[in-house]
């Protein structure tokens, strides 16, 4: 069963496969609507030109074709979680969790239903097959590879999950579509979250939620005022831009307080911890025994830094070699050993010391 959104990759992650004999079949999960969201405009997935363009595919390909309607779910584990972990004062990362509960929880259900052994999908990743089992890896290609959203894959997805682009370019996967014929081989990417195409979240969540944004204090590390915010909730840790204060250097956005209402902002030497502590790990291949060394991302598209990961009660926690930027709550932090996977959970606290 292969998860086809309607774009390139997805499509040509299909024909890989079935030219190296799998049967296949291309489903395409509807998520959302635009009406049901109060959104205007189409959205950025999901949109009937991306069920069509799947559908296009498979005919070309000559595989069934079915479009699933998971709005439901998707609802109630992806965007109600959004909303909330923002008005906690947390920053989301919404993809991490439709990957987690959707393309390998919800439709790994389906394709078991369907008598599917696998699922595939077009995500830039390789699963590497060892003997103690399978692995995940990072892609070949270091500029498109989407190791970090895949974290929380558990090894029993894992080993029922192919990635066929894995090795390959971007380019390549475009030639490839081409050469094909397919209708989407030009097909722009998308870099906004799906159901917030504007990227707006403090208006998103507004609407959403029917909960109003409250004004507050706008502080300095000393507690000092220097001004108004517009809604503690639409503020991220590191964040420049829109703070509607002078100073003699830039200002960041250092932390936020949900009860208080309040936004501390720093310089951006205020912005470095060394270490944070993290939550709901999911370990795809573990280490004999902790602590231990490798390297870490705190956010999508950063560079892994080198640490050292230890038990901390119920959680574990990262120590860095060196103190890191804009370490920020409700995000993802992945460990790797070189190109291989250990895992990822969510960071929950941030200590600027050891």
């Amino acid at each position: 069963m292969v998860a086809m959104s309607g774009g390139v990759d997805s499509s040509v992650a299909a024909y890989l496969l079935k030219s190296q004999g799998y049967d296949c079949v291309g489903v395409t999960m509807r998520l959302f609507d635009n009406s049901l969201l109060g959104l205007e405009g189409e959205s950025t997935c999901c949109s009937v030109d991306d069920v069509q363009d799947a559908a296009s595919v498979c005919a070309r390909l000559d595989i069934p074709h079915m479009a699933l309607d998971m709005s439901s779910r998707f609802r109630t584990c992806v965007i109600d979680k959004f909303a909330a972990e923002y008005l906690r004062g947390n920053t989301p990362n919404p993809c991490i969790d439709c990957n987690r509960y959707m393309k390998f929880s919800a439709l790994l259900e389906r394709a078991s239903e369907a008598g599917c052994d696998y699922i595939a999908t077009g995500h830039y990743v390789r699963r590497v097959d060892t003997s103690g089992g399978p692995e995940l890896w990072k892609a070949t290609d270091p500029a498109k590879d989407q190791s970090y959203v895949l974290a929380q894959l558990t090894p029993a997805q894992l080993r029922r999950s192919l990635f066929p682009l894995g090795e390959l370019k971007k380019e390549e996967v475009r030639a490839i579509a081409e050469r094909e014929g397919f209708i989407n081989a030009k097909k722009r990417e998308s870099q906004d979250i799906c159901f917030v195409p504007d990227g707006d979240y403090l208006k998103f969540i507004r609407r959403y939620t029917g909960r109003e944004s409250r004004p507050g204090e706008l502080l300095d590390e000393a507690g000092n005022i220097l001004g108004v915010h517009r809604g503690a909730a639409g503020y991220t840790v590191g964040q420049r831009r829109g703070l509607g204060v002078a100073a003699e250097r830039p200002l960041y956005v250092k932390s936020k307080d949900m009860e208080r209402n309040t936004v501390t902002v720093c310089f951006e030497e205020g912005l470095y911890s060394k270490a944070c502590l993290v939550s709901d790990f999911n370990w795809i291949t573990r280490p004999e025994k902790l602590p231990v060394r490798c390297s870490a991302r705190t956010r999508y598209r950063q560079t892994e830094r080198e640490c050292v990961v230890e038990c901390y009660n119920d959680d574990i926690r990262i120590i860095f070699d060196s103190p890191q930027r804009a370490i920020t709550t409700g995000q993802a932090a992945v460990l790797y050993d070189g190109d291989r996977v250990l895992g990822g959970g969510t960071i929950n606290a941030v200590c600027e010391e050891v």
